[in-house]
């Protein structure tokens, strides 16, 4: 059921009303009883449409015959002063819109302002610098999409440290190769040879040495920043390190997102030093979102039940904006546990799916993604609060003002006629009015 309005019933009430946005402003100025005639008359016709009849006291009684037998108003019920005539090219030019009343069910909403925010901890990612040496190559730009494990970023390593203990593990592993040739010689020979098996023991011994000081030294590596795969290379190619790839997030890490990564910012320029530690780039995912929202002590109570019941709330970006604008059938995520102290208000959070803006648009090698919701934008949250059954619900724009009085216009025929109504509550976008005949 849409959180703030109203849900359609069987029940119908055999009357038509007008929903337009300019006739209630308008019309209630044309239809003030205390306005001169000539300014009545004046407003009617900016409507596009022409008096019903001339009301003023001195207006020949044949007049007003003639009228009502020249357009049919000589039905129970109409007054022509409370009457409003419009022509069809009027009717088209205000986008005037009518429709059938019927009882629904309205939910009572109250209005929160909000913001977009990040999720902490799951929407930014910062890459920073393995180890120490300079940028040598830069893999993408600011603003680009990348996908979790891709390589971002190319390091020359010049860290002495680095160097030294890749050396080293280098060193032992050929040791490791001699000494096991060395093993497989001497039990070539055999015990009956002139070698004890006392050396055989001893070389053994001596490789069993050797492999613990590379596994050490292979766990040195892998502090220092490398990964397995690349420590691994260096044990199978005979090859130092020079350069080692920085890579995004892998896939595991970005669990619980849209699996989409943009690059925010680049913090650092091709050809700059870095040491470990400094950071390189800051990723986002913006899949999803939480709206914020800054609800007043008194609401508290009612936007804990709304969390409670998992009741859908409705959020809108801009006031002003049409229904399309409305987000519809948002959860609150939680809500915080204390009040601020100095603003008084209580934070809580909704989810908020995002969705792209069209297709990736792609430059060369590169994807780009635009996001719908941004953190920042400035929202209006509607949270449910009470329904109530049987109700009479109209567009704000369907009930005119005219003083202390609300009234709306009843199509008769081809004019309108005011009729006054008791409005039972009103909000910015839904008027409820009683039921009583």
């Amino acid at each position: 059921m849409h959180p703030s309005a109203p849900s359609r019933t069987k029940s119908r009430i055999p009357t038509a009303l007008v929903a337009a946005c300019v006739i209630g402003a308008i019309a209630a100025l044309a239809l003030h009883r205390h306005w001169p005639q000539p300014v009545r008359h004046w407003a009617i016709q900016a409507l596009g449409g022409v008096p019903a009849v001339a009301d003023g006291p001195t207006a020949p009684a044949t007049a007003t015959h003639d009228h009502g037998d020249e357009h049919g108003h000589g039905h129970a019920g109409h007054v022509e002063e409370n009457a409003l005539e419009l022509s069809e090219q009027a009717r088209r030019s205000i986008g005037l819109e009518e429709g059938e009343v019927a009882l629904s069910t309205f939910q009572r909403t109250i209005t929160v302002p909000g913001m977009v925010v990040e999720r902490r901890g799951r929407s930014r990612f910062t890459i920073i610098a393995p180890m120490t040496g300079y940028l040598a190559r830069i893999l993408v730009t600011e603003g680009e999409a990348v996908s979790p494990d891709q390589p971002l970023f190319e390091i020359r390593l010049t860290h002495e440290e680095l160097v030294q203990a890749q050396a080293d593990l280098l060193r032992t592993t050929v040791e490791i190769d001699v000494v096991r040739r060395e093993i497989v010689r001497l039990e070539g020979i055999g015990p009956e040879g002139l070698i004890p098996i006392k050396t055989i023991l001893d070389r053994k011994y001596e490789l069993q040495k050797l492999e613990a000081v590379v596994l050490a030294q292979r766990q040195s590596l892998l502090l220092h920043g490398l990964t397995e795969q690349q420590v691994g290379e260096i044990v199978t190619t005979r090859n130092l390190l020079g350069t080692v790839a920085v890579r995004a997030p892998a896939a595991a890490a970005t669990e619980g997102g849209s699996g989409t990564l943009v690059v925010q910012e680049l913090a650092v320029d091709r050809g700059q030093h870095v040491v470990a530690g400094d950071t390189l780039a800051v990723l986002v995912d913006h899949g999803t979102l939480l709206i914020e929202g800054e609800a007043f002590e008194q609401d508290v109570a009612p936007i804990a039940a709304a969390a409670a019941d998992a009741k859908p709330i409705s959020a809108v970006i801009d006031a002003k904006r049409g229904p399309g604008g409305d987000v519809e059938g948002l959860r609150i995520a939680y809500v915080a546990d204390s009040i601020a102290a100095e603003s008084r208000t209580l934070n809580f959070y909704v989810a908020l799916p995002n969705e792209a803006v069209g297709a990736p648009r792609t430059e060369g090698s590169s994807r780009f993604v635009t996001w719908r919701y941004k953190p920042g934008q400035r929202m209006q949250l509607r949270v449910p609060v009470e329904e109530w059954a049987e109700r009479i619900v109209l567009p704000v724009e369907a009930v005119a003002q005219d003083g202390v009085e609300n009234f709306v216009f009843r199509a008769n025929g081809d004019h309108f006629d005011r009729e006054a109504v008791h409005v039972e509550h009103r909000d910015p976008r839904w008027v409820v009015i009683a039921n009583d005949g």
